[in-house]
């Protein structure tokens, strides 16, 4: 009767679990390279529940996966870069016209002397003196669309929706308040870089036996200087992967110097990590299982 009730158990948990799947909006950087900006869109049972980053083009892009606003549990800015954030105030713009009211969480770093906090950073965009001031009831309570929520991280947070669970911590990127996600969803575990050179060697543990590993991949292993500081190189994303025995890694955030170069990244990358590696297009949309 045990093993019977264990088989039961087994199959319900694999016939009734969700579909998840991971979209990439935006595979680009802040250069003009023929691609949105950073940009990510998870989907729940076939329903867009959170964004992730939001560069330019991302718009667009999520326009054209026919994604909800009304949808959305919650948006995180992974930092307040140009090519992570510009498209949030059409965003917003645009959900006045959709059907949602419930409110919105915005997640970002805190601030330093260089970069606002996510508080901040809403203010300045649609507060009474922002740049967008013409909107500012939306953060408040009698928005005549829905209110957007600024949640500032200022070194690990975890929060819970309706639908997954996310874990976020700050990861060094220069001088910039910066982190990286984790998304956990019925046993499944998606874990996003985000921009960062990994320094403090916090992506070896944080992204421990993922099953996709989104690693942004904005320089080459030859780069030298200050690109160094802020970015990974594919020996730095291989070793991360290898370690952390991540099942998958998604290679994003590609810019010119790594475009073109794929064999030369994945030889580096294949000396150290022997998993599935793919390289980013925008809307490629991949099935975690």
């Amino acid at each position: 009767m045990k093993k019977f009730s264990l088989i039961f158990l087994m199959l319900s948990s694999l016939l009734f679990a969700a579909k998840v799947e991971f979209e990439v909006l935006g595979s680009g950087g802040p250069e003009i390279d023929g691609r949105a900006s950073t940009a990510y869109l998870l989907w729940i049972d076939n329903k867009a529940r959170l964004i992730i980053d939001m560069g330019s083009g991302s718009m667009l892009r999520f326009e054209q996966s026919h994604a909800k606003i009304e949808d959305l549990e919650a948006v995180v800015l992974t930092h307040l870069h140009i090519d992570h954030s510009v498209d949030l105030p059409a965003f917003v713009k645009a959900g006045y016209f959709s059907q949602r009211t419930k409110s919105l969480d915005i997640i970002a770093p805190d601030g330093n002397e260089f970069f606002p906090s996510a508080t901040e950073f809403l203010h300045d965009l649609f507060g009474e003196n922002g740049a967008y001031r013409y909107m500012n009831d939306v953060l408040t309570q009698e928005s005549d669309s829905f209110e957007i929520i600024p949640v500032n991280v200022s070194k690990t947070m975890h929060r819970e929706y309706q639908d997954f669970k996310l874990t976020m911590v700050r990861v060094h990127h220069g001088i910039v308040p910066a982190l990286a996600v984790k998304i956990s969803i019925d046993g499944k575990i998606i874990v996003i870089s985000g921009d960062t050179n990994n320094e403090n060697h916090i992506l070896e543990a944080f992204a421990k036996d993922a099953d996709l590993f989104v690693a942004h991949h904005a320089i080459p292993q030859q780069a030298k200087g200050y690109a160094t500081n802020l970015h990974m190189s594919p020996s730095i994303i291989a070793h991360i992967a290898q370690v952390a025995k991540v099942k998958k890694v998604v290679s994003t955030h590609r810019m010119n110097r790594t475009i073109g170069f794929e064999p030369e990244s994945l030889q580096e990358i294949k000396k150290i990590y022997k998993g599935e590696v793919v390289f980013a297009e925008d809307r490629m949309k991949i099935e975690v299982k």
